[in-house]
């Protein structure tokens, strides 16, 4: 038990020497984006990828795509349901519309020049929040058990999260973002319709037209095409 893996990430980050998965049984202070609590009770999968990075922040933030991509080929592998998978901008994977897993990236600063970063993956294997736990007009949380009959315990998909991870990671390497910007759009969701885009300060609505080369929302309102390059999405 942990209070969070992330946190345990940046706690084990000076004497990382590579890449390291961390999972844990049971988090007490699990957190997704702008600090929101994240519930993961035993059962859930709950982990972090611990990596060094020495790219700009608009590189290291393309791992959001990646950890995204690998997590949707885990869940077809383990079911079958290639169409029931979704892929929402810019960190959540949706399973018959609802949000199975999110993603959180964290920057972990380590001495001058050197920095790592915790890629925070929280699954809900078997539980979901109840859906008056979540932000109004947020996508209702849901469990792989209870959509899909599939039991799968968290060192298992870990097994299988870990090496999709690495095959992404590579293509993203050794080819840019090019490849995994097509990939991601060709399971994106509510692509073509229109969405709300909220930051902390405005929110806009328009058409999620497609992403960019630097994974930013381009977002169509009636002047024009918007680039928006982080945001909470609402459908």
């Amino acid at each position: 038990m942990v209070d969070s893996t992330n946190s345990e990430a940046q706690r084990l980050a000076p004497s990382a020497t590579g890449p390291v998965w961390i999972l844990a049984e049971e988090q007490t202070a699990g957190r997704g984006r702008r600090g929101r609590e994240w519930s993961s009770p035993r059962g859930n999968f709950s982990g972090t990828l611990l990596m060094q990075q020495q790219e700009g922040a608009d590189v290291v933030a393309l791992r959001s795509f990646v950890a995204a991509l690998a997590l949707r080929e885990v869940f077809v592998a383990v079911t079958g349901l290639s169409d029931a998978f979704r892929l929402k901008w810019p960190n959540d994977v949706l399973l018959n519309g609802g949000k199975v897993a999110g993603i959180l990236l964290e920057s972990v600063g380590v001495g001058p020049g050197v920095s790592y970063l915790a890629v925070g993956i929280g699954v809900n294997l078997i539980w979901a929040p109840d859906v008056s736990a979540v932000e109004v007009g947020a996508v209702p949380p849901v469990s792989l058990l209870a959509e899909t009959g599939a039991r799968v315990t968290p060192e298992a998909f870990l097994d299988a999260l870990a090496p999709a991870f690495a095959r992404w990671e590579a293509v993203l390497v050794a080819e840019g973002f090019g490849p995994l910007r097509e990939a991601w759009l060709a399971h994106a969701a509510r692509l073509g319709e229109v969405i709300r885009a909220r930051t902390s300060t405005l929110e806009r609505h328009g058409v999620f037209e497609t992403i960019d080369a630097t994974g930013a929302l381009m977002l169509r309102q009636a002047q024009g095409i918007i680039a928006i390059p982080a945001a909470d999405v609402f459908f």
